[in-house]
């Protein structure tokens, strides 16, 4: 088991301003941001992140989506920290995730759920590369 994993802010929640508020929970539950970059995805770039949903209805719109406008990406650190960052992101659709959870308080639907979180070590490691090198997490 992994001490860290990804997380990134998604353009609906970065334009609504929610971001230093989200960073703020997240270190709140206490979780180290260990790298973070401000960045904005190419149609390309999002097609890539999102390549293991290539063959969904959903693909398309949600690489349109994604580089719609700046996200924040950032590397996080904290025991257990893939199952704890779901629990405090909360479910996909914000009608189902929890009171008190990320997506409750600023997700507006469920393409729109304002947080990515990955949902495993492994992945946490695959989408992690995909932003940083080892030589930006420190």
């Amino acid at each position: 088991m992994s001490n860290l994993t990804f997380t990134m802010i998604k353009p609906d929640a970065f334009e609504a301003g929610h971001s230093g508020a989200i960073i703020q929970m997240i270190q709140d539950a206490g979780f180290a941001i260990k790298a973070a970059k401000l960045t904005k995805l190419s149609q390309e770039r999002a097609g890539q992140f999102y390549a293991v949903h290539k063959a969904r209805p959903f693909y398309g719109e949600l690489c349109d989506y994604m580089s719609s406008g700046p996200i924040i990406a950032m590397i996080l650190e904290k025991e257990n920290a893939v199952a704890d960052f779901r629990t405090l992101i909360g479910a996909t659709n914000p009608k189902e995730a929890a009171e008190g959870t990320i997506r409750a308080k600023f997700a507006t639907s469920i393409e729109a759920n304002a947080i990515h979180g990955s949902d495993s070590d492994e992945n946490a490691q695959i989408e992690g590369s995909f932003f940083f090198s080892q030589i930006e997490v420190f």
